[in-house]
């Protein structure tokens, strides 16, 4: 019954009785059911006025789309994790989730990042997950992490926050502060994945110890608009062709002329980030002269970030 009461709730105050005539319940209900949705998590207000949900909510009626990625979307207060949730919706038997289809969520109590961290979604974080259904060759597959950075880069930077991307997938602050972590799991089959589900956090209004939030940077910013903003990006980005999300990755980074050290799966290396191969992978030159070929590991970068980053016009978690 709460999430019978969720698609009614705007960013407006309605009464008990004007909701419970859209039910079919009395106003007490009405109560009881907003006060269950904010024990999930919802940020429901209750006012003299009625009953409403938090200014920005990053619910479907309250996000702005102009896009085919989110028109199927699920907001969630609280979740194990919005992956897990997005592959179930894509194997419900009745109503499958169709491509673009979206997973938000409040809190999550299984959160993961990369490599098995925790993905800490403090209040004021905008989680959530897209559904990309196949066939995806893998060597799609080693550059939607890439494609996925330069829309969230994209998405900031039309709000005039100087932000870089460091490989393979985060997106940092002016200071080298982390904003926003992104993750892709596949479903495997052979040499292609027959889906895809692609994770995003990004800080908006407070940020875990450490890292940086776009509050910060653009002060007044909405989960639900820049949700908007983001899925529109990805919607661009993702289909865009190979060749021009590379180019807009190395217009956009912070890794690339930069000394690092890369942990990986064999062990630790050092050396100088030159460049990206055709999916994706960083290469890197030792100190003893070889490049070797990353193709999945946790970039350090050697040194200070320069005063200002790379910024790029708009084109139509582990820890975060």
């Amino acid at each position: 019954m709460p999430a019978r009461l969720m698609p009614l709730l705007t960013d407006r105050p309605q009464t008990g009785d004007a909701l419970g005539a859209r039910l079919g319940v009395n106003r007490v209900t009405v109560n009881t059911l907003a006060r269950r949705l904010a024990e999930e998590g919802v940020p429901v207000t209750v006012s003299r006025g009625g009953y409403a949900l938090a200014a920005g909510t990053p619910a479907p009626q309250l996000v702005p789309l102009t896009g085919a990625f989110g028109q199927a979307m699920r907001y969630l207060g609280t979740v194990g994790s919005t992956q897990d949730e997005a592959r179930a919706w894509a194997d419900d038997p009745d109503r499958p989730a169709p491509h673009g289809a979206v997973v938000v969520a409040e809190r999550q109590t299984a959160g993961r990042g990369r490599r098995g961290r925790t993905w800490d979604t403090t209040h004021g974080t905008l989680v959530f997950s897209v559904l990309l259904h196949g066939p995806l060759p893998l060597p799609d597959l080693g550059r939607m992490p890439l494609a996925a950075g330069v829309a969230l880069q994209a998405a900031c930077a039309g709000l005039d926050v100087g932000s870089g991307l460091k490989w393979p997938n985060d997106l940092l602050a002016p200071d080298s502060r982390k904003l926003a972590g992104i993750l892709l799991e596949a479903d495997l089959r052979g040499e292609e994945a027959r889906r895809a589900v692609l994770g995003i956090g990004v800080n908006v209004s407070a940020a875990p110890p450490g890292a940086a939030h776009l509050g910060e940077f653009a002060p007044g910013l909405t989960r639900a608009d820049l949700l908007a903003r983001i899925l529109a990006e990805l919607e661009h980005w993702l289909a865009a062709p190979p060749d021009a999300v590379l180019e807009a990755w190395r217009a956009a980074n912070i890794t690339l002329g930069r000394e690092v050290r890369v942990t990986t799966a064999g062990g630790e290396l050092s050396g100088m980030a030159l460049d990206l191969d055709p999916q994706g992978s960083l290469l890197v030159r030792t100190s003893a002269g070889t490049t070797v070929t990353v193709h999945a590991g946790d970039v350090q970068l050697v040194g200070t970030l320069a005063p200002s980053l790379p910024i790029r016009e708009s084109t139509p978690q582990e820890n975060l």
